[in-house]
């Protein structure tokens, strides 16, 4: 019985010789290569590109005879690559989308096929699930050319796609004020695609940057997996203190998310991040135009909208979500909980690289350490504070859902419940501002509970709430 490959928010992503194996990427592949062809385009221009992780390399190779096979002309990138800087190269190319095998955050035994749409943006929903239905079962259904013949007639073509993009970002922001400010900066890039990247781009004066976790290591040694949280980035934390550095800059495996440590090594949450990068844009730059965010991240977002009457939209979790909205209403930026942030003027995909470097201009423009950038934006909009815990369970699911629908408090942690919303997961907004949200896992056995609220002695209370509603508890 062949397996059934399901995409999450984002693609698909498995264990490597579990369900992640040549064959079943080969007809995961096809899928793709089939949906493309439904497009009725005369463009054939397929950009393929990897990460740092076991085998990546060769997995991106096979992906690419599957769509040389179909007839497309794929350009593979000549070494792993950050995530933005494939999707950039898909606007760069004027290619049709893009194929991306990095499993991103996940831990070191997986791997993952993400796709992207000529804009190098996340494909909506129902595009994924027409990529789902067009994957074939049987294996023989799958067109291949193999590689060393689709490179002779050209259909695969090596190609570099950093020096375009550096190009574009230089475009984006003046790095010439980040090189002379004489900061000491450490990035973390946790062994993935962000390796080398801030070095490249800000050398050649006073400010030096230096690297941890900058080799490839599948194994992800110091951390449970690349994702730019606690504990993973405890590590990094530490050398931050102990190497009296002015700021920690963290990127995910494959460098489309970020994460901040501050100068006493001490982390910054992802939604404070989200408000920085607002604020930045907003007040610093003089920007003006839409934000577009994830139910499940900050409502300072909404205030910073109000303050500078902006408009701010929500939308479910997953940049499949936020990148068509963004299309859609030319959004100024556009983020989410995991730390994934999306800008006007770049493609609608998320960028830790970009996102960096404005955090590192934000101190520069201001003249600031980051734990004095939190009381800046907290005069603005006050403070908010931020935790969340993932439980596995045992049961079914349904049987969960089932016990938060019959079990919804009027009250949690002592704040009345003015609003509760199933739109993606069930979210229970509160009196001051802040929220709870209890979503599922759509790959394993796993709850996830958010919340944000400007009572810091509540935060772990609302999320135990959380676990009980569904039965749980730590």
């Amino acid at each position: 019985m062949p397996v059934k490959i399901k995409f999450g928010t984002d693609g698909w992503r498995s264990g490597i010789a579990d369900a992640y194996t040549f064959e079943n990427l080969r007809r995961c592949s096809q899928g793709f290569a089939s949906y493309l062809k439904t497009l009725k385009s005369n463009n054939k221009n397929v950009v393929i590109g990897y990460d740092n992780r076991f085998l990546s390399e060769q997995f991106a190779a096979t992906a690419a005879e599957v769509l040389a096979g179909n007839g497309f002309q794929v350009f593979l990138t000549d070494q792993a690559t950050p995530t933005p800087v494939i999707a950039f190269a898909v606007v760069n190319l004027g290619a049709i989308g893009a194929i991306n095998i990095t499993a991103s955050h996940n831990p070191p035994t997986d791997n993952g096929f993400k796709v992207r749409d000529h804009t190098g943006g996340a494909i909506p929903p129902d595009g994924l699930v027409q990529i789902e239905e067009l994957i074939p079962d049987d294996s023989e259904e799958v067109i291949s050319l193999d590689l060393s013949s689709a490179l002779e007639k050209g259909l695969i073509k090596y190609f570099d796609p950093s020096v375009k993009y550096i190009e574009h970002i230089k475009k984006l922001i003046d790095l010439q004020p980040i090189k002379d400010a004489g900061l000491r900066i450490l990035v973390d890039p946790m062994w993935g695609n962000g390796a080398g990247w801030f070095p490249r781009l800000l050398s050649g004066g006073k400010t030096i940057v230096e690297e941890i976790h900058g080799e490839r290591n599948p194994v992800f040694p110091n951390m449970r997996r690349p994702e730019p949280i606690p504990p993973n980035v405890d590590h990094g934390l530490q050398e931050t203190v102990k190497g009296k550095y002015d700021v920690l800059i963290i990127n995910d495996g494959d460098a489309d998310r970020i994460g901040v440590g501050d100068e006493n090594g001490k982390f910054i949450n992802q939604l404070l991040v989200f408000g920085l990068l607002g604020y930045y844009l907003l007040e610093v730059r003089g920007l003006r135009g839409p934000i577009v965010k994830t139910l499940s991240t900050t409502t300072m977002l909404n205030k910073l909208g109000k303050n500078y009457d902006v408009p701010v939209y929500e939308t479910g979790v997953g940049f499949k979500y936020v990148a068509p909205k963004m299309v859609e209403t030319d959004a100024m930026i556009g983020g989410e909980e995991s730390g994934g942030f999306a800008f006007k003027g770049n493609v609608p995909e998320r960028d830790g690289i970009l996102a960096g470097l404005y955090i590192l201009d934000l101190i520069i423009q201001l003249g600031k350490k980051p734990s004095e950038l939190i009381e800046i934006l907290f005069k603005v909009v006050g403070p908010h504070y931020y935790d969340r815990i993932d439980k596995r369970f045992i049961g079914e699911k349904q049987e969960k859902i089932d016990r938060i629908l019959i079990n919804r408090p009027q009250e949690i942690a002592g704040l009345r419940v003015t609003e509760f919303s199933d739109t993606d997961g069930f979210k229970f907004s509160f009196e001051d501002g802040g929220w709870m949200l209890i979503r599922f896992s759509g790959t394993e056995p796993l709850i996830r509970v958010y919340c944000e609220t400007t009572h810091a002695d509540k935060v772990q209370d609302i999320l135990d709430s959380g676990l009980h509603i569904v039965g749980l508890a730590r």
